[in-house]
């Protein structure tokens, strides 16, 4: 299967500019087939496909407006056409919203070369007009062997370069265990197990609050436009980025223990959407991100030959008891541990557990 690694990458002077100049063409190619779309559709009633597209970038090289688009490679120009073209297919199937245009300050700055448009030599990468490789930080080995059929170079808000390499590795499945296990998500304890463990939840965004807010003061009494307002931006983006470092790292400690432990975990559908409307919650349940712990949790089982089930958001966890199956009319947030008819004594979170786990091995 395709998989990618990325690192971290420090550029020259000379290739930042180069790159800085290509994600500006990226952005401005995307938005103006984007608009060309929504017009011919807007007013013919037709759609344009990626052909079209690609023409109309032929054509707007050949103009005087918008011939610096030559000076940048042609690759990351045609791969943003390719990821709008993405982006529509997945419209018309109702699997996301309506493209929007990519702003250059609340955008992700990227380009994607394929394999014409870098070369790999000697373990090292050199893309399309530089003459020197990318000084990467290799902090994991490629795969032995692999080579990177495509290169995706970004840079994050806080000012940081990154290269993702995608290679086609062989995954071994990890060896067949017996093991299941239940995961109520939660806040006060990130997830409580079925076995009755709770994996305390780390906090990440309390922890650098007061540093996080004070940046944002910091920034809000700059002038606009002005250098120190870009310095104070780049300083509450080191914070976040912090801030999501932390929390993705120790996601994917627990995604990769809990799926090399277990054949089968079984979760909850959530919707996160929804519940971050409750305006007391909502920032602790953005801090714990219980959907990217849910999708770490599916693309590593696919990879090691496990199984993960979620049960339906309206299945009564907390409400069942697990020993009897009594229901029970209601079970307050306030409440932490209750007694049932049958004399068993619950704590809320790990009863919720092993009724997910019951439901989730019944649908099998």
């Amino acid at each position: 299967m395709k998989r990618a690694y990325k690192y971290r990458f420090y550029p020259t002077p000379e290739q930042a500019e180069e790159l800085a100049r290509t994600f500006g063409c990226v952005r401005l190619v995307y938005n103006k087939a984007l608009e060309e779309r929504t017009r011919a559709y807007s007013t013919e009633g037709r759609r344009v496909s990626y052909m079209e597209s690609s023409a109309a970038l032929t054509a707007w090289k050949r103009t005087g407006e918008l011939g610096f688009l030559n000076e940048v490679s042609s690759v990351p120009l045609q791969q943003a056409l390719r990821h709008l073209q993405a982006a529509f297919a997945n419209f018309f199937a109702k699997r996301a919203k309506y493209p929007t245009f990519k702003s250059k300050r609340k955008s992700r700055a990227s380009a994607e070369y394929t394999r014409s448009a870098f070369r790999w030599r000697d373990g090292q990468v050199t893309l399309a007009k530089m003459d020197a490789p990318l000084d990467i930080v290799w902090s994991r080995p490629l795969p032995e062997g692999a080579e990177p059929s495509t290169v995706t170079v970004s840079k994050d808000a806080a000012g940081r370069w990154f290269v993702s390499l995608l290679v086609e590795e062989t995954i071994r499945p990890l060896d067949p265990t017996g093991g299941t296990v239940g995961v109520d998500a939660g806040i006060t304890s990130l997830v409580t197990l079925s076995t009755g463990e709770k994996v305390a939840n780390p906090r990440h965004e309390r922890a650098d609050r007061r540093v996080l807010a004070k940046a944002q003061r910091n920034l809000a009494r700059k002038a606009k436009g002005s250098s120190n307002r870009a310095k104070a931006r780049a300083k509450v983006a080191r914070v976040y980025a912090r801030i999501t470092d932390r929390r993705r790292d120790f996601l994917h400690k627990l995604s990769t223990r809990l799926v090399r432990e277990n054949q089968t975990v079984v979760i909850e559908d959530l919707t996160v959407r929804n519940m971050v409307r409750n305006h007391s919650l909502a920032r602790a349940i953005s801090d714990v991100s219980w959907r990217e712990l849910r999708g770490m949790l599916e693309y590593k089982a696919a990879w090691y030959g496990r199984e993960v089930i979620a049960i339906d958001r309206w299945f009564p966890s907390s409400k069942l008891c697990s020993a009897c199956g009594t229901m029970h009319d209601a079970m307050p947030l306030n409440v932490r541990s209750w007694e049932c008819v049958c004399g068993a004594v619950h704590d809320r979170d790990v009863n919720a557990a092993r009724n997910i786990l019951a439901a989730g091995l019944a649908e099998r």
